[in-house]
Order: C-alpha cells, then structure tokens, then sequence
C-alpha cells in the first residue's frame, strides 16, 4: 500500500482536479435520478394488492384516485368546477351525482346508496371522486394534484394518497437542503473542539461533500431512490465516514514526527496506515447496510445499496481527494493550527478498569428493562397521519373524517362473469361487516331492475368492462388500524367466497401486506446484520470469542436505544425498528474494534491483562469520542427539524444510538475485557507475545518478584 500512497502524493493536482471534474456528471445524475415518494411501491410485486394494482392501471386506465370534499357551493357551480377538474392533463374522470343523473332530477329521488356517498346535508357539503390514469406517485398524477389544487374553490379540499404523496414531496424537498447545511454546520463544530486545526475540518467537509455527491449521482443508474433514502444519503454518508477522515490526519501528524520535514513521505505512510486499518473498520459498515438488502419491503434495498455504496465512496475520497488537498494547502493550515479544545478524558481509563465491576453489575441490571423496552415498542404505518396538520392533505383527509366518517377507501377486483345477483348478494354481505359504510358499483347503484343501458357510458366504463368489475368500499376505519386491518381480512373471505380469484386492493389492504412482511423483515435483518458483522469481525479480529463480546456489546448499546420509546410512549415509524439496530451496530461496533486492536497490540507486546486494557483505553478513548459525537452531530440537527416524522425519528434514533454506543464501549468493553481476558488470549490469534518476548516478560517478573 505504501507504493499507491506515494502514487496519490506525487499526482496530487491531478488527483484533487479530476476529482473536481467529476462532480459535474454526478451533479448531473443527481438531478435525472426521479425520487419516489410512495412507500407502499416498495412492497413485493408478487402480492395480490400489487398484482390488483397492476391490473387496475393496465384494464381500467386508473391508477389513483382522490377525493374532494365541496363545502357551501351550489349544485350548479359545483357541476361546472367537475368539469374544469376534468379538463386537467392526467385527470381521467370526476365522478359527481351528475355523473349519473341529469341535476333537474331531484336529489330525493337518487337512491340513497348514492346520496351517503355523495352527499352531508347538515354539513352542507359534498364530494366528488377524482379518477387518475397513472399510479399513486408518478409525477403526472402530482402534477395533476398541483393543477387540481389551483382549479379547485377554497371551499374545497383535495384528500387521498396522491395529495398525500404530492405534500410530502413539497415538504421533502424543501427540507432535505437544509438538512444538510445542519449536519454540516454541527459537525464543523465538533470537528474545529476536538480538532488542531480550524481549516482541516473544511477539508474534511469538502472531501466528504465530494464523496457524498458522487454517490447521489451514482443513484441515476438505479433509474429512481426513495425520498426517505435522498434524505437520509447525505446525512449518514457523513457521520458515518467522517472516522476515516479523523483517522488519516492523527496517522499524518504521527509520520512526520517519524518523517520530519518530509511532508510528502509522511503523508504516503499515512495513506497506506488508513487504508490498511480503514478497509477493515468500513466493511463492517458496508456488511450493515448491505444486511437491509435482504429485506423483502424494497425500501431496504434501496438503502442498502446507497448507503453501502456511500462508504465505498467515502473511503476512496479519504485516500486520494483528501491528502490531496491537504498536502496543497499546507501552508494554510499551518496557519490556522490551535490547541485542541475537547478535554483529554483518556485519564479515566484507570478508574473505569479498576471499578469495571460496577459497569459489569449495570450491564446486568439494565439488560432486562432494556430488552423489554426493546421488544415493548409500538410502532406506526400510517404515515400520513404523523405529516403536520397543517398541509392542504391533512386538512383535507380531516374534513373527510368530520364531515364523512370515511377514514380508508377499498377496491374490489371481480371477474366481469358473476352475475348482477351474485354481486348484489355479496354487496349485502360486505355492508354487514363492522365499519363498512358503503359499496359502489354499478350492480349495486342499479339495484338488479334498472337496465345498465341508462347509465353514462363514461361512468360504466370507469367501473367495468369485458374482463372485470370494480367495487369501491367506503370505510370509518383509519388506515393502518387494527380495525381495518381485521375488516380488510373478513372482507377479503367474502370476495374469496363469491370469486376465488377475486382481489381487495387499496392503501389499507396494501399496509395491511406492509406490516406483515416487515415484521418478517426484522427478524431477517437483524439475524443476518448480526451474522455478517459476526464472521467479519471472526475473520478481521482472528478470534472466537471477540466477535460474541462485540456485538453482544453493541447489542445492548442497540437495546437501550430502541428501548427507550418504550418508557417514554413514543410510538416509532415501523422502518426504524428494521433499520436503526442494523445502522447502529454497523456504524458503531467500529469502536469496538478500534479500542480492540489497542489492547490486542498491548497484550501482544508482554503487557499484563489490567495494563494492556488502560493502554488501549487511553489511546482509544479520545478517537472513539470524536467519531460518536461526530456521528451525533450529523443526525441530532437534523432529527430536531424535521417535519416528516420518519425522517425525524430515524435521525433522532441514530444520534441518541451514536451516543449510548460511545459510552457502552468506554465502560462496558473494557469490564467485558477484565472477565473474559483469559478466554479472550486463548481463543484469539495475536494476543500472546512471541516466545522471545514472552520469556523475557517472565524474566523481569521474576527478577521484580
């Protein structure tokens, strides 16, 4: 590695410029990289709500659908809108009681299926359904919503998944800058406390930034990434590679008191020290984000694979963009160079060695509220519902509720062969089911004695054709609650009873399917998390019981974390429970193994069990310190401001796992390490000193003795 490390230094303009020109085709990709902001699309395509969804675009020409609610307008103004609402680009139909009846017609006179659906006269409100040929999130179906928004009176609101997702894109990507410039502006903070210099953090930053840029840009191969992943890149891609950069500048200040005045060569020895020592600690990261990939729920693919790809990126820009500048501009940061700031605590080493077994007793005690917090903490999956109330789509998913006591909206997929009768029948059944308010379909508005024949084609056609029939389910159950979920079941039995290949489909059977399969995800990825990182640290470490010391560490670092909510009833989207363990012990076992390998090379040189632990302690300590508060500025900033709850949580997780890490592997490590010395020599390569030295060891101790 030293030959590449001299490499860097001797091509260092052309490294630091090439590195520059490649931030225009990433820029570019970052920009044509479509960004999906519906999560129920990351669901297996297999199912049958997926396969329902298909089938609804490719026979029917509808992918989404909204609805309005119209407060205080007139029958007429209220027709003349529908038909500016139709005329929108993206917009397929407008369903309204004209749809079906001329307004002459008095509306005592519909049948009152239809007047429930359609009407609140003590409200003095109506509502209008609005049809979509393109799917939930696609761009056309937001833009169509924006266009709608404008067209629309201010008596009227515009609620469902499509107004939902539009909302939560305006917000996303309003925010996501800003949550950059705040991991940045904190992290420049702990950097300028804890570093010698008020410039390297800049270049760090920069590094970083350029890393960071290159891995968004990257993403347009991918065709498209979850706004939960654009958020999230940038901000993780920072705390969680900023170590290596740390890690470069103290093995550069190291080599040139070794090397003095010969910057160059100091600086190519420490390349090759990072590399040698940073390829190690960042597979262990990559392993944990790669372990989301096995997850079913594609959204852990996706950040599996831009996380992952974000260390690789972060570790090459370590060892090129970064000696790179600072060789460079050396004189600069001369210039700027002052004492470090952040207090040595390194001198606690001794203390929390000779007391480890207090830490050993804590660990004990806390292990169990940990484990039930752990395993104790209630999640969500209705995501629109933690948006703030004060978007166009919560005000208006509120007057829904107020005004309809609709809370989801099911569809039903029939084979156009059952008969009017048949339909009808199952109709009855389903309006029987706990919290079913109504069902439209042209069966039932017709009632089995009206000809099809006087209906609008345009309305019929909306509703069936040669190879199915579609039903609307109107219920009062939110989205996600238990009721609905034990509706969708006693529905879904129904439809099975009258058409076996019959299909419910909609934002509450597909979040239905959602919490099934994360809950099978979670115990996926965090067996396969732990397993991966398991055998890296086998392999790394070269030993049998260190990898079950770490992560048994880690774990319960993972366990006070997540367990927390528990005590404090903070319910928790369900996505963190999946992904924070997993991001927690890949990002954070690095302190393990750091403060590892300190007191592997102690032991291995002849000293004691108890001196070799404080060594390692003292100078592991302060490293382990600046990448966990590092890691913490990067995500606590972010998890204050945020407006989307997801993205909130997760960053508020991360920060405070960053932190119960840290200070696990200060005091509980080292006390593991006192207990378990003697397995930990015997089962480990590299522990025991060479004979040489081993003898001579013994030698002074007789000799003392």
């Amino acid at each position: 590695m030293i030959n590449f490390g001299k490499w860097i230094v001797k091509h260092k303009i052309a490294i630091l410029v090439i590195g520059i020109l490649l931030l225009i085709p990433s820029a570019l990709g970052y920009f044509k990289t479509r960004v999906n902001y519906d999560i129920l699309t990351y669901l297996p395509k297999d199912i049958e709500t997926m396969k329902g969804q298909d089938i609804l675009v490719d026979e029917f020409g509808t992918g989404a659908f909204s609805m309005c609610v119209v407060e205080g307008m007139s029958d007429k103004d209220i027709s003349k809108m529908r038909k500016e609402m139709e005329a929108v680009p993206n917009v397929k139909a407008v369903l309204w009681y004209d749809s079906l009846v001329d307004l002459s017609i008095p509306k005592e006179l519909l049948p009152d299926e239809i007047k429930e659906v359609f009407m609140n006269e003590e409200a003095d409100s109506t509502m209008l359904f609005v049809l979509f040929p393109t799917s939930i999130s696609s761009d056309e179906t937001m833009d169509a919503i924006d266009d709608l928004r404008e067209i629309i009176s201010k008596q009227s609101y515009l609620s469902g998944m499509s107004a939902v997702i539009t909302d939560t894109k305006e917000l996303s990507d309003r925010e996501t800058p800003v949550y950059v410039l705040i991991a940045v502006v904190l992290a420049v903070v702990v950097l300028a406390i804890s570093m010698d210099s008020f410039l390297v953090p800049l270049f760090f930053l920069l590094s970083i930034g350029m890393a960071i840029v290159y891995n968004l840009g990257t993403n347009v191969f991918k065709g498209e990434i979850s706004y939960v992943t654009q958020a999230l890149a940038a901000v993780l891609q920072l705390g969680v590679t900023m170590d290596y950069s740390i890690f470069l500048w103290h093995s550069y200040e190291e080599k040139q008191e070794v090397y003095p005045g010969d910057k160059d060569r100091a600086m190519a020895h420490a390349i090759s020290n990072t590399i040698s020592s940073v390829v190690g600690s960042s597979i262990t990261t990559i392993a944990g984000f790669i372990a989301l990939c096995f997850m079913s729920f594609t959204l852990g693919l996706d950040m599996g694979i831009v996380m992952a790809k974000g260390v690789v990126f972060g570790v090459i820009c370590c060892v090129t963009v970064l000696p790179a500048m600072i060789l460079i501009f050396d004189k600069a940061i001369e210039k700027t160079k002052h004492k470090v700031l952040l207090p040595d605590i390194s001198r606690i080493s001794s203390w929390v060695v000779n007391h480890f077994y207090i830490f050993i007793v804590l660990f004990v005690i806390i292990l169990v509220p940990a484990l039930y917090g752990y395993t104790h903490t209630d999640v969500y999956y209705d995501l629109a519902g933690t948006l703030p109330r004060d978007l166009q789509s919560s005000i208006a998913n509120d007057k829904l509720d107020e005004e309809f006591a609709m809370g989801a909206t099911h569809m039903i997929l029939l084979d156009s062969s059952l008969s009017s009768k048949e339909v009808i029948s199952m109709t009855d059944e389903i309006k029987a089911v706990d919290g079913v308010k109504n069902v439209i379909g042209i069966d039932s508005m017709l009632g089995g004695t009206i000809p099809k024949e006087l209906l609008p084609d345009k309305l019929v056609s909306n509703l069936e054709n040669d190879k199915y029939k579609l039903l609307l389910v109107t219920s009062e159950y939110a989205v996600a609650s238990d009721e609905v979920n034990a509706q969708c079941d006693a529905i879904k039995t129904i439809v099975k009873n009258y058409d076996s290949k019959g299909m419910l489909i909609g934002e509450a059977p597909c979040t239905k399917d959602l919490i099934e399969i994360t809950d099978k995800d979670f115990k996926v990825v965090s067996a396969v998390s732990i397993g991966v990182i398991f055998v890296i640290i086998l392999f790394v470490l070269q030993s049998i019981s260190l990898p079950v010391i770490l992560v048994a560490v880690i774990e319960f670092a993972i366990f006070i974390n997540m367990g927390i909510p528990a005590y404090t009833g903070t319910v928790l989207p369900f996505i963190a429970s999946i992904v924070i363990g997993t991001i927690q012990l890949g990002a954070t076992v690095d302190y393990a193994i750091l403060m590892t390998n300190k007191y592997k090379r102690g032991r291995n040189h002849g000293l004691d069990k108890k001196t070799a632990i404080i060594e390692g302690m003292q100078s592991s300590v302060q490293s382990i310190l600046v990448s966990g508060f590092s890691f913490f500025a990067a995500t606590f900033g972010v998890g204050l401001y945020s407006n989307i709850d997801m993205i909130s949580s997760l960053c508020t997780l991360m920060a405070r796992g960053a932190l119960i890490s840290m200070v696990v592997v200060i005091l509980v490590l080292p006390s593991m390490f006192m207990i378990f010395d003697k397995i930990i020599i015997n089962t480990s390569v590299g522990f025991k000193p060479p004979k040489e030295r081993k003898h001579a060891v013994n030698h002074e101790e007789q000799l003392q003795g």
